[in-house]
């Protein structure tokens, strides 16, 4: 009888819930939601580890939201008390040490995440027809990302903090005719002061990540109504059974979701083994500098942005003229916007590709990974001249990209997707 009466108590509560999302449904569109983006979005079932990355930006997004809502209730954004308000963070709120770590080892892993996830894109044509908006819309979250990062890069008012927004703020000098009102514009005064802590504070914390949670909305919609391309660069809504679910697919959950837990399991534990073992990285994540105090009298020896800005840097003083070299490093970016129209290929996935573009692109990603080096180091001559080889090898990549593409020898793209199955 008792097992009798837990079944009938359990038949109920699931009734319960049933019914409360009935009364959900009857207001807001949660199950059809559900069904639309998750148990009913079918993807691809040949998917390997490289479509993890786009999970965990978006998972380093909330975890940069969180934590930086925490570190808000502590931070003073003034130039008098903004590294002590870090400082009180650090030592004496509860557990602030621990949210700080996390903030800035987040900003790092952020960039890394999403620069693993373009280069999965670039391997497999993920920008090509129809998924071009896709791709401009996942650049627009970069280029977001970029103006987070330099915004919160100033709010410890460390010496690099200072000095590294005060390089940056003056290329937009090199703007012609507008340069120093637009610089004077973005500064608030004449030199970088509390008035600009403040601008970059509200930015900071409201402007961009608003704008940055949209833009991954819209591009996780964009993404669902292309589907997500698979390693083959095959279209599986070619290919559809009776019931008009894709023959190569399977559902989103719990499929898919099931292998994005373990990458999120083993992003946790080498997230937290950086932040237990090595929150610095040996100055790369945190500068030395910025242990420091900003001090607008003392210049640093050698000013050089975080890592993940080095390789636009370098562009940028490998290059004599201050104009020219700003003008540089901004289509280093505005390039990797017109990717869709600069590959010529007819084929998708490099796994069908000639080997052209497979050198190419191995080029490709030497050359800004040496960039991304050389940005670290002093610009003595060795160094910039290094650059500017490495800076024609990037250039190259997309200004030749039409020629080599359009007369690429591919292999046979099969009608179905390649896939084995575990016996």
């Amino acid at each position: 009888m008792s097992a009798v009466r837990g079944g009938t108590a359990g038949g109920s509560r699931g009734g319960r819930f049933a019914q409360f999302i009935d009364w959900v449904d009857e207001r807001f569109p949660l199950t059809a939601m559900m069904k639309e983006h998750v148990t009913e979005y079918y993807a691809a079932k040949n998917f390997n580890a490289w479509y993890v990355f786009g999970v965990l930006a978006l998972l380093v997004l909330i975890l940069q939201v969180v934590t930086g809502i925490y570190l808000t209730m502590s931070y003073k954004p003034s130039a008098e008390d903004a590294f002590a308000s870090v400082e009180y963070i650090m030592r004496d709120v509860e557990w602030g040490w621990l949210i700080r770590y996390m903030h800035s080892t987040g900003a790092s892993a952020f960039f890394i995440v999403v620069y693993l996830h373009m280069f999965r894109a670039l391997m497999y044509g993920s920008y090509k027809s129809p998924r071009e908006l896709l791709w401009i819309i996942g650049m627009l979250i970069y280029v977001a990302l970029m103006a987070q990062a330099f915004t919160g890069y100033l709010l410890p008012w460390g010496q690099m903090s200072y000095w590294g927004a005060q390089v940056i703020v003056s290329l937009f000098g090199a703007v012609p005719v507008v340069g120093d009102a637009l610089v004077e514009w973005i500064r608030g005064d004449y030199f970088i002061s509390d008035i600009t802590l403040n601008r970059f504070f509200a930015l900071h914390v409201i402007a961009v990540p608003l704008a940055l949670m949209i833009l991954a909305v819209v591009h996780i919609l964009a993404l669902h109504t292309t589907g997500s391309l698979n390693p083959d660069g095959i279209e599986i809504k070619k290919y559809k059974g009776p019931d008009g679910i894709p023959l190569d697919g399977v559902a989103f959950h719990p499929f898919h979701t099931a292998k994005d837990l373990v990458a999120i399991i083993v992003f946790a534990i080498a997230f937290c083994a950086v932040i237990f073992f090595a929150p610095e990285m040996g100055g790369y994540f945190l500068e030395h500098a910025n242990f420091e105090p900003a001090n607008m009298l003392k210049t640093p020896e050698h000013i050089a942005p975080v890592w993940y800005f080095t390789p636009f840097y370098a562009i940028l003083r490998a290059v004599p003229s201050k104009g020219w070299g700003a003008f540089l490093m901004a289509m280093a970016i505005v390039f990797l916007f017109l990717l869709p129209w600069l590959d010529r290929c007819k084929v998708k996935s490099i796994r069908y590709r000639g080997w052209t573009y497979k050198v190419a692109l191995a080029v490709f990603v030497v050359s800004f990974l040496a960039l991304g080096f050389l940005g670290l180091k002093p610009a003595s001559t060795g160094y910039v001249y290094a650059a500017r080889f490495f800076g024609v090898l990037y250039f190259a990549f997309f200004l030749l990209m039409p020629w080599y593409t359009a007369r690429e020898k591919t292999k046979p793209v099969p009608e179905r997707v390649v896939y084995h199955g575990h016996h």
